[in-house]
């Protein structure tokens, strides 16, 4: 069975629980329905159809699912999608949730998603303030549970990020690590393309005059929006740190061949000295005074020395050793 909770709530207090039926369902003028679904069957979206008379396009959308987060009007219905997301290792993988609001009822299915509404179910019922309020109070509570699990994945990768940042001042990156930092860029990329979607939907919410939106919780939705505006914010900023890593990344790689460079360059200049002496007197000529010199030998090792020390001393001095 894929229904989590179906209970009825009167005066924002829950009440018995409901069956899903072939037949409509009729509730009091101070009571609503929630019922949540996770993956359901045709059969029980049947039965929901019947029940609060949902429209068979927002029925036919929250069956197939891989929606784009949307706020659709169907008469004095509401149908919103939402998406999910969560982390696994470090790949964002995401789930959505759709939901029915009408006057007396609010419907989630949820597909793919990591979190249950279980827990939220259950502060709101120790608020029976807020659910006395009717639906349109849970459809924000549940859309801002799933915008507020945005933020601790942001902060999981913006910390992956800064560990990648950490290794990469004191030595080299992998070949797996810039993969990895290639891997999470793609990652953010994607989830801005989530959260734009996202905020159109809580800006509708906010600002049009929509059926079973009452006037008063239009703030609340405003709040939604001011938390989405915040995680696209720090997603904004991620994508620089992670473009500026692997930048950095490579300027310390060219920085170190340069000093490489230098350093062999400058051995090759004094390793030059004595190669060429030694190429001089390999070239076996038979009238080079030097040779019948007593201490010549010494005196061209001395040369070589010299000069050797001379040259060290100056690239030394110029940083390059």
């Amino acid at each position: 069975m894929t229904v989590v909770a179906s209970c009825i709530y009167r005066d924002g207090k829950r009440a018995e629980e409901v069956a899903l039926a072939d037949e409509p369902f009729a509730t009091e003028e101070n009571a609503f329905v929630w019922i949540g679904l996770t993956e359901p069957t045709e059969e029980e979206m049947g039965k929901l159809k019947a029940m609060f008379g949902l429209h068979p396009l927002a029925v036919e959308d929250a069956l197939r699912g891989r929606q784009v987060p949307k706020v659709e009007v169907y008469g004095e219905e509401l149908f919103v999608v939402v998406k999910t997301a969560h982390l696994e290792a470090d790949k964002i993988v995401y789930g959505e949730t759709c939901i029915f609001v009408g006057r007396h009822h609010i419907v989630t299915v949820r597909h793919g998603s990591a979190r249950t509404h279980t827990e939220l179910r259950r502060l709101l019922e120790q608020s029976p303030q807020m659910l006395r309020h009717g639906p349109d109070y849970v459809l924000h509570a549940i859309i801002d549970f799933i915008v507020d699990g945005y933020l601790p994945m942001v902060e999981k990768i913006e910390d992956s990020v800064l560990a990648l940042e950490k290794h990469m001042l004191i030595s080299f990156l992998e070949r797996e690590q810039i993969r990895r930092i290639f891997r999470m860029r793609r990652q953010v990329i994607l989830f801005q393309r989530v959260l734009g979607p996202m905020a159109e939907v809580a800006g509708r919410l906010t600002h049009l005059d929509l059926p079973c939106i009452d006037e008063n919780a239009r703030p609340y939705f405003r709040d939604v929006l001011d938390h989405v505006k915040r995680v696209e914010t720090m997603i904004a900023g991620l994508r620089d740190v992670i473009t500026s890593v692997f930048e950095a990344s490579n300027l310390l790689e060219q920085q170190r061949q340069g000093v490489i460079t230098r350093q062999l360059a400058a051995w090759a200049a004094i390793l030059a000295v004595p190669t060429a002496i030694a190429g001089l007197y390999g070239m076996n000529f038979r009238n080079m005074p030097e040779l019948e010199t007593r201490y010549g030998y010494f005196i061209v090792l001395g040369v070589i020395a010299a000069l050797c020390g001379i040259l060290f001393a100056r690239f030394k001095k110029a940083g390059w050793l």
